[in-house]
């Protein structure tokens, strides 16, 4: 199952307790940010949980994609 948040416009640490709620209910998440700080606190934690994570910028954005493993 793959969820997809569009956390864009949001300050920490919302978008990473967002990522946190649908990480608990999906195997897949990608995530789509414009800041900087919220990106790395999200990739933080993913790698905490050993969770697969793939990050891309595009125009200014960041989709993050999450997977557990």
């Amino acid at each position: 199952m793959e969820n997809t948040l569009d956390l864009r416009g949001l300050s920490c640490p919302i978008p990473l307790i967002k990522t946190k709620q649908a990480m608990e209910k999906a195997d897949c998440v990608q995530v789509i940010l414009d800041e900087t700080t919220p990106k790395e606190n999200i990739l933080k934690y993913a790698r905490s949980q050993s969770f697969q994570t793939e990050c891309e910028e595009v125009a200014g954005e960041y989709r993050i994609t999450i997977r557990k493993v």
